[in-house]
C-alpha cells in the first residue's frame, strides 16, 4: 500500500522536480559514500600508523629481551666451555668458579646448578642442598633437556622449589637447562646446567614499556603460557582474563581480534632461541578518528557540500526540462508505432544530440525491420531450394544404369521395381515442399533409397526397418535418414567383402522420439566422430547427396530446438550407431496449425 502511494506521488511530480529530487539523491549519496571512504581511509592510516609504531616499540622491546637472554646464554656458555668443559670432576672442584660468574650475574641469576644425568647434584651455588625427597630426574625440565640435548630449554615463570636456602623460600624464577659433558677421569657422560633467572629482572625491564594511553604488550609461551602481563596477579586471581593462549598460536605482524565485545589490533614480535612471543595490545578506542569530535565534523562537511549541490541541481534542473519535455512528445509518437514522425531536437548539446540519436535509431529500426520480413522470405525459399538440390545427380544416374542394364539382360520385374522405388524415392523428396513429414513417409523414403542401393551394390548388405505402429504418424524432418544410411553404404559397407548390416529403428520414449540407424561397416575413431558434427565431416559429392550429418543435425535443431538432434558411438571396425531424438509430435497436428497460418 505504501509503496503503491509513493507511485503514485511521483506519478504527479513535474519533471523538473524529479531530476531535481534525483540529482539531490545522487549528489547525497556520492557525498555520503565519499564520506564513508575518505573516513575509512582516514581510519585506515592512522590504524597502519598505530600498527608499525607498535612493530617498532615491540621490535625494540624484543631487542632488549633479547640482549636479556644473550646474557644468560653467554653465562651458559661461559660455565659449559671455560668451566666445566676444562675440568675433571673427579679430581677438581668447580664451586669457585660457579661462585666467580654467579658474582658477576648475581642481578638476573637466582641460582646455578650441575646435576649428572643420574640426577645426582653435582655443585650448585649459592644454594646448598636439593629439597628433601625431590627427584630431579622426574622433572619435565630434566627429561627434556637429556631427551633434546641440542637446545637451550626455558621454563614458564615459577616458585623455585628445588633447591632449600636460608633466604626467601617464595623466589619466582625461570629456569634455563642445557645438556653438558662431564669429564671424570677417563670417561666422559652426560650432565645438566641449571640456570634459575631471576623473574623479577624481566619484570622490570618489560614493566617499564607503554604502549598509548590504554595499550600494553605481554609475553606468552609456545605452550599458552603466560609469562609476564602487567596485571599477572588479577589474573592468577581470576580477576582478570586476556586472550594469551589464542595469542600462543598468532603469526608475527598485526592482526585484529575481537576479545570480550572488545575490537583490539595485535601486535607479535617472537624472542629467539625461546619461541616467546611478545603481544602488544592496542584498543580501537585508541584512534583519535573514533571520537565524537571527528564524526561531527565529517557531518558538517557533507552537509555544506550538499547545500551547494542542490543550489546547482536547481540551476540544472530548470534548462533541461523544457527540452525534455518535448522530446518525451517525439518519444511517444515512436512509442505509437509512428516511425516517420520528426523527433524534436533543441535544448543543450546533450539533449540535441540524444534526439539526433533517436531519430537515427527510429530510422534504422524502420530499415531493419523491412531487412528481417526480407531475410525471412529469403531464408524460407532458400531452404526450400537447398532441399530440392541435395539428391546428387550421380545416385540418378547410377541408378539409371542399373535399369538400363537390367533391361538389357531381360530382368524386367527387379527394373520395374527400381524405377517404382526411384518414383517414390523422388516423390517423397518433393513432397510439395513441406520440410516436415510423417514418419512413415520419412521411413517409405529410406526404404526405397536401400532397395535400390541393394540392387547396385549387389546385395553387399542387408537391411531391416522397424518401426512401432503407433511411431508412424509422428512427424519427421524430410531427408533425415537417408544421408545417415549413405554414410553407412558408402563409408561402412562399399569395402566390406560382404554380410554388411543396415538397421532402421524408430520408437518412442518417455523423453520423446528415437530412430537408430545402426551398421556392421569399418567404424570410426573418436576424432573422426567428432569432425561429424563440425564444418570439416562432409561426404564426397561426387558419391553422397552432399547433405552431410552435421546438416542434418543442425537442421533438426532448427525446427526442433538445442535439445534435439543427433548421438553417434562408433568403433572402428566394430561400426556405427546414430540416434536421433525428435519430439513425439502428432502430424496431424502441424497439419492443422499450417492450415490456421
Amino acid at each position: 500500500m505504501a509503496k503503491k502511494k509513493l507511485t503514485e506521488f511521483f506519478s504527479r511530480v513535474s519533471i523538473r522536480s524529479t531530476i531535481y529530487l534525483y540529482f539531490t539523491i545522487s549528489a547525497l549519496t556520492a557525498l555520503i559514500l565519499m564520506g564513508i571512504s575518505f573516513y575509512g581511509r582516514l581510519v585506515g592510516q592512522m590504524t597502519a600508523a598505530i600498527q608499525e609504531e607498535n612493530q617498532t616499540m615491540l621490535a625494540q622491546v624484543n631487542h632488549s629481551v633479547d640482549s636479556y637472554l644473550r646474557t644468560i646464554m653467554k653465562l651458559s656458555d661461559s660455565l659449559y666451555y671455560d668451566v666445566i668443559k676444562n675440568a675433571d670432576l673427579s679430581t677438581e672442584s668447580i664451586h669457585n668458579e660457579l661462585n666467580l660468574l654467579y658474582d658477576n650475574n648475581r642481578d638476573c641469576v637466582s641460582n646455578i646448578a650441575l646435576f649428572s644425568k643420574q640426577g645426582e647434584l653435582i655443585d650448585t651455588f649459592p644454594a646448598a642442598r636439593l629439597k628433601t625427597g625431590l627427584d630431579v630426574t622426574a622433572e619435565d625440565w630434566f627429561t627434556d633437556t637429556l631427551e633434546r640435548t641440542e637446545n637451550l630449554h626455558f621454563t614458564t615463570p615459577h616458585v623455585q622449589y628445588i633447591f632449600d636456602s636460608d633466604e626467601n623460600q617464595y623466589t619466582w624464577v625461570i629456569t634455563m637447562t642445557r645438556a653438558v659433558e662431564i669429564t671424570k677421569g677417563v670417561s666422559a657422560e652426560q650432565g645438566i646446567l641449571l640456570i634459575d633467572i631471576t623473574y623479577g629482572s624481566l619484570k622490570q625491564l618489560l614493566d617499564s614499556i607503554t604502549m598509548g594511553n590504554h595499550g600494553y604488550l605481554y609475553l606468552v609461551s609456545p605452550g599458552g603460557q603466560l609469562i609476564y602481563h602487567p596485571q599477572m596477579q588479577l589474573i592468577d586471581a581470576g580477576q582478570m582474563q586476556e586472550n594469551f593462549r589464542a595469542a600462543a598460536g598468532y603469526r608475527d605482524g598485526n592482526c585484529r581480534e575481537s576479545y570480550q565485545g572488545e575490537i583490539r589490533d595485535v601486535t607479535v614480535k617472537s624472542v629467539g632461541y625461546t619461541g616467546w612471543k611478545l603481544v602488544g595490545v592496542t584498543p580501537e578506542k585508541e584512534s583519535y578518528l573514533n571520537t565524537l569530535k571527528t564524526k561531527l565534523f565529517m557531518v558538517f562537511l557533507i552537509a555544506l557540500f550538499l547545500f551547494m549541490l542542490m543550489i546547482i541541481n536547481a540551476s540544472i534542473s530548470s534548462r533541461i526540462t523544457i527540452p525534455i519535455r518535448e522530446l518525451e512528445k517525439s518519444v511517444n509518437a515512436l512509442e505509437n508505432g509512428n516511425l516517420d514522425v520528426e523527433v524534436y531536437q533543441g535544448g543543450s548539446y546533450e539533449i540535441r544530440h540524444l534526439g539526433r540519436s533517436i531519430g537515427d535509431m527510429a530510422r534504422q529500426i524502420k530499415v531493419l525491420m523491412q531487412d528481417i520480413v526480407a531475410e525471412h522470405e529469403s531464408k524460407r525459399k532458400s531452404e526450400f531450394d537447398t532441399l530440392q538440390s541435395q539428391i546428387n545427380p550421380h545416385f540418378l544416374y547410377n541408378t539409371l544404369d542399373i535399369i538400363v542394364w537390367m533391361i538389357e539382360n531381360e530382368q524386367k520385374s527387379e527394373a520395374v521395381r527400381v524405377v517404382t522405388a526411384l518414383a517414390r524415392f523422388f516423390r517423397i523428396s518433393l513432397s510439395k515442399g513441406k520440410s516436415i513429414i510423417p514418419v512413415r513417409d520419412e521411413l517409405e523414403h529410406v526404404r526405397n533409397y536401400l532397395m535400390i542401393q541393394q540392387m547396385r551394390f549387389k546385395n553387399k548388405f542387408t537391411y531391416t526397418i522397424d518401426a512401432a505402429p503407433e511411431v508412424l504418424g509422428y512427424a519427421s524432418l524430410k531427408l533425415m535418414l537417408q544421408p545417415l544410411v549413405e554414410n553407412a553404404i558408402y563409408h561402412g559397407m562399399e569395402f566390406k567383402d560382404g554380410d554388411g548390416i543396415i538397421e532402421i529403428k524408430a520408437e518412442q520414449k518417455e523423453d520423446g522420439l528415437w530412430f537408430t540407424v545402426l551398421d556392421n561397416g569399418l567404424g570410426m575413431t573418436e576424432e573422426q566422430v567428432e569432425n561429424l558434427l563440425t564444418d570439416h565431416a562432409h561426404v564426397s559429392s561426387k558419391r553422397g547427396s552432399g547433405i552431410g550429418v552435421k546438416n542434418v543435425n543442425e537442421r533438426i535443431r532448427l525446427y526442433f530446438g538445442n535439445e534435439y538432434g543427433l548421438f553417434i558411438e562408433s568403433e572402428p571396425d566394430e561400426g556405427t550407431t546414430i540416434r536421433i531424438h525428435l519430439p513425439a509430435v502428432d502430424y496431424r497436428e502441424i497439419q492443422e496449425k499450417e492450415k490456421t497460418v
